[in-house]
Order: C-alpha cells, then structure tokens, then sequence
C-alpha cells in the first residue's frame, strides 16, 4: 500500500512540474502531457523548441483563416453571380434562414476547398460560341450610333511587323542544329498565321460575322489562339521537347517552301506516328520486344501523351490550313484542293 501511495505521489509531482494543472484545473488532456513530453525530449537533445506552431497551424487551414476574417470582407460578387457559381457546383442556392452575404460567404468557403470543379468536362468550342454570343448581346442593349463602323468586337491581332517572304528566307536555318533559333522562327511564323487568319475574319462584312457560320469561324480562332497557348509558352522558354520540336521544325519547313502535302505528311507522323504499337508500349516483361531498335520515340503517337499536347497539335492543324489557303501553290502540292 505505501509503495502504491508513493506511486501516486510521484506521478502528481511530475504533472504539478509540468505546469498541466493547478487550483484552478484540475484535470489535463492526454494530448498536453505529450507535447511537453516532446518538448523536454527536443530540449534534452538540444534542438530548439518552435512555439509558433499554433499559429502556423491556423495559417495552414483557409477555412478557420477566412471564418477568423469573414467580418472584414465585403460582398464583391452581385446575388445572380453567386446563384450560379453554385449551381455549377451543385449546391443549394441558399439555406433556411441565410442571407445573401451568408451564401457569398459559404461559396468563398466550397471555392477555397475545391478550386477546380468539372474543368474536365468543358466543350471549348461551345465556350468560345458564348463569349461571342454575349458580346454581341452586349452590343444590342448597348447600341451604336448610325452608320458607325464597329470593330469593338473584331478578333485581337498580334502584328509581328514581318511578311511571309522575310519568313520564307529563314526557313534555310531551320533544321541546321541551331535549336534556339529553330523555336524563334516557329513562334514567329505560327503568330504570324493567327494574326493573318484574324485580319482576315475581322475583314468579313457586318451580317456575315452575325450569321451562325460566321460566330463559329471567330470561336474556332479564339479556340485555337487558346490551344496554342502551352505550346507558345514553351517556345518562349526555349524548352519544347526534342522530338516534338524536330516533328514541327520540319512541318514549318515544308509550309515555308509551300509543299503542303509533306506538311502533311510530317504532321500524321508527329500526331499519329507509324509505331506498330502507337501508343509507345516497347517493353512488356523482362524480355526486349523484336524490332525494339526501330521504335523511337518520334514514332510513337504524341496526340495520346496527354490533352495539352493534342490541343496544341490540333491548333497546329488548323494554322496549316489556313496557310494553305492564303499562300496557294500548284494543287499537286496541296492537300484537298478543292475543299478551301
């Protein structure tokens, strides 16, 4: 019984030690013992104690962060704004008893939590249509004055102050081993297709660019000018894969000299490939598959590596149809003569 005594004795001074209760308190959580358990032990081995981590844990959470801060922001979007944004995330577009600052407050929250919500399920084309459409709209409630030309709505054009025969002097150093200056001429020509296309839409008469055909030709640019995107970037840093950009160095090649059906041609062997697998499969156990040597990886099928890649290559395709149409040559060296 005394040693049982001792015992109990022993323990409470070790906790009254660590300050985990007093008058006051008389009861500590498990959780506290602990971490002035790890405390001493970081002590005991020298390492220095943070005490601001409760502070970063609170940082680390949006939510407790924004619930801390909630009173000092205002409503920033308009009721049918919010209404929406939670009907694409279906959401309930208000609880018993919320307001609408309560409802703004609980979309800041879904927001915070999940960023990205359907992004995968977009139809690009239909989005680009809208844009259009609601431009257009905003024009009717709007209204112009009389016999004014308007060109508000007209397609942004990138001027690279160049011509096509200053471009088609350079293609000679295309493929010379001079990889900076390949993605130089690449970002230059395929700029200057989408601001040869632009000029062209934005020349089309008033009721043509209002007429369905006509909404579709300026959302296909806007389309593509957005596909094309990653790959600009990429030539910008200088950093295109090799393959792809030896792929599309001899694209841009053929259409400066104006032989489109090689164009053609390079652009099949880039999207598609002439792998036996095409997806890229080369090694399927412990074993070298036959004929392993022949495949490399410019064989194989880009358009399937991931979507970024097949939009990029797909707005490829669409410039080289467009330069097609503009820069003709003998119908022997086109592709689809007749469809332009």
């Amino acid at each position: 019984m005394d040693i049982l005594k001792a015992e109990i004795a022993r323990k409470r001074k070790l906790i009254e030690e660590k300050d985990l209760v007093d008058d006051s308190k008389k009861f500590f959580k498990r959780s506290d013992l602990a971490r002035k358990e790890q405390e001493d032990y970081f002590k005991r081995c020298g390492y220095k104690v943070d005490k601001k981590e409760d502070e970063q844990s609170t940082s680390a959470n949006p939510v407790l962060e924004m619930e801390l801060t909630e009173e000092k922001l205002p409503m920033t979007l308009s009721r049918q704004e919010v209404v929406r944004r939670l009907r694409e995330r279906a959401e309930p577009v208000r609880f018993f008893g919320e307001s609408d600052y309560d409802a703004f407050q609980r979309l800041r929250k879904i927001e915070i939590l999940t960023p990205e919500v359907n992004k995968g399920l977009r139809n690009d084309l239909k989005a680009a249509m809208d844009k259009i459409d609601l431009k257009y709209l905003n024009e009717i409630v709007g209204g112009t004055e009389p016999g004014e030309v308007d060109t508000q709505h007209d397609l942004k054009v990138h001027e690279e102050h160049t011509t096509i025969e200053e471009l088609e002097a350079l293609r000679n150093t295309l493929g010379t081993g001079d990889d900076e200056g390949d993605q130089e001429v690449i970002d230059k020509f395929l700029r200057f297709l989408l601001g040869v296309w632009a000029k062209d839409l934005n020349s089309r008469e008033d009721h043509v660019k209002r007429s369905v055909q006509g909404k579709l030709a300026s959302a296909t640019h806007s389309q593509t000018e957005s596909y094309l995107k990653p790959l600009f970037r990429k030539l910008r840093k200088k950093s295109l894969p090799a393959d792809i950009k030896e792929s599309i160095t001899d694209i841009i090649k053929f259409m400066l000299e104006r032989e489109y059906v090689k164009a053609n041609d390079a652009y099949l062997q880039m999207a598609i490939g002439n792998a036996p697998w095409p997806i890229g499969v080369t090694m399927v156990g412990i074993h070298a598959r036959t004929g392993r040597e022949k495949i490399f990886s410019k064989h194989v099928a880009h358009v399937l590596n991931d979507e970024t890649q097949r939009k990029y290559i797909q707005g490829l395709k669409r410039l080289m149809t467009i330069c097609q149409k503009h820069f003709t040559t003998v119908p022997s060296k086109c592709v689809e003569y007749n469809a332009l």
